[in-house]
């Protein structure tokens, strides 16, 4: 099986922690040339000295807050003619806070759609002409299994994830021609400060102590625990490589066998 990535240059976003960080440093041992792309530069630094670089690549970093999509237009936009071909995308950004969807602020559906759909599609159209003349593309949007089924409690993000998982299906049928292939990564219960938060939220409002709101998670969990980042982090690394040149289109959960449909 063909895994190497040598010599093919990965963008990966909010790599300064959990699975954008576990991404960054597995492509990176397949010898990719990794840019972090996250809005805290000490972090970011920090997270470049640990990249492997045996294999004489190249690592580097973008400051970007995906708050403001004009402003990572024109910084990566910048970086694609500096740097050339980039040939592989980790759409990879914390999802917003919890809560039904009845009292959501029209600004939540907003600065979600902003920062998911639209930085994703930013980033997209920036480097799809060097995948192309490249003829070797990657985009893999890290989302949710909301998209299979949605999540309670977690009304905004299932609204939007679902957004993105369509546009990333349309995408994936216009590229496909030009190798370039369009993939969905759906995290479960991930190891991260993210699962943390939600934890401490359902656990304020059940009156339960923190642990009693993790078995209680992790008891609707076939796999009966929580996932690890770099665990997903491999789904990704999969289909960043040339092994998955047909796989196109799709959600594949990583998730210990939550989901509860097909």
């Amino acid at each position: 099986m063909n895994l190497d990535l040598t010599g093919k240059r990965a963008i990966v976003c909010g790599s300064t922690q959990g699975i954008g960080k576990a991404t960054a440093l597995e492509l990176a041992l397949m010898g990719a040339n990794i840019t972090l792309i996250a809005r805290n530069e000490t972090s970011l630094k920090e997270v470049l000295s640990e990249l492997d670089t045996t294999l004489r690549q190249s690592h580097d970093y973008i400051v970007a807050d995906f708050s403001n999509p004009n402003d990572l237009k024109e910084k990566v936009e910048n970086y694609v003619l500096k740097k050339g071909i980039v040939n592989i995308v980790v759409n990879n950004t914390g999802g917003p806070n919890g809560g039904e969807i009845i009292n959501a602020k029209t600004e939540e559906f907003t600065d979600t759609f902003t920062r998911h759909l639209l930085c994703n599609h930013i980033l997209s159209q920036a480097v799809v002409e060097g995948m192309k003349s490249s003829g070797y593309g990657r985009i893999i949007n890290v989302i949710s299994t909301s998209v299979k089924q949605p999540i309670k409690g977690l009304g905004v993000s299932n609204t939007i994830r679902a957004a993105v998982a369509n546009w990333s299906k349309t995408l994936s049928i216009e590229l496909a021609p030009f190798g370039i292939t369009v993939n969905n990564v759906l995290p479960g219960a991930t190891l991260t400060q993210r699962l943390t938060t939600i934890l401490e939220s359902k656990s304020i409002k059940a009156g339960i102590t923190l642990e009693e709101s993790k078995k209680k998670m992790m008891e609707e969990i076939p796999a009966q625990r929580f996932a690890e980042p770099f665990e997903v982090a491999n789904a990704i690394a999969f289909l960043a490589s040339p092994a998955a040149a047909y796989i196109t289109g799709i959600n594949i959960p990583v998730d210990g066998g939550r989901t509860g449909c097909l």
